[in-house]
């Protein structure tokens, strides 16, 4: 799997004590997930953070920053899981990652939203 740009530098969100790396509300929250590559790699891996625009992952496999993949989210609001096109692999730690979600439909996107906004009442 051949890297991209990460259009701007974005270093470990948890570095920054003030937070200000992090977009919008994130649901402490812990799921299963699948990541995909262009190049049929394929991994298993637990989704925590979540919010509308990205997630950490924790999987079994090390990734790269600037990796691009698909993602299979499985969120306990549906029995079927919640898709995303395209995600950047934005920042790593040994077997644990965040992705930013670039490409995700909206229905996609609102359904995420609901589910964080639900969580916050």
């Amino acid at each position: 799997m051949v890297p991209r740009g990460t259009r701007g530098s974005i270093e470990d969100p948890r570095e920054d004590p003030t937070g200000n790396d992090r977009q919008g509300r994130r649901l402490n929250l812990s799921c299963l997930g699948f990541v995909f590559g262009d190049d049929g790699f394929e991994a298993e891996g637990t989704l925590k953070d979540v919010s509308t625009s990205g997630c950490r992952v924790i999987s079994t496999v090390e990734l790269q920053r600037g990796m691009i993949l698909k993602l299979s989210v499985f969120l306990p609001d549906h029995q079927w899981p919640l898709r995303v096109e395209e995600a950047i692999v934005r920042w790593t730690k040994g077997q644990e990652f965040g992705v930013e979600f670039t490409s995700i439909r909206l229905a996609e996107r609102e359904r995420l939203r609901t589910l964080i906004m639900k969580a916050k009442i």
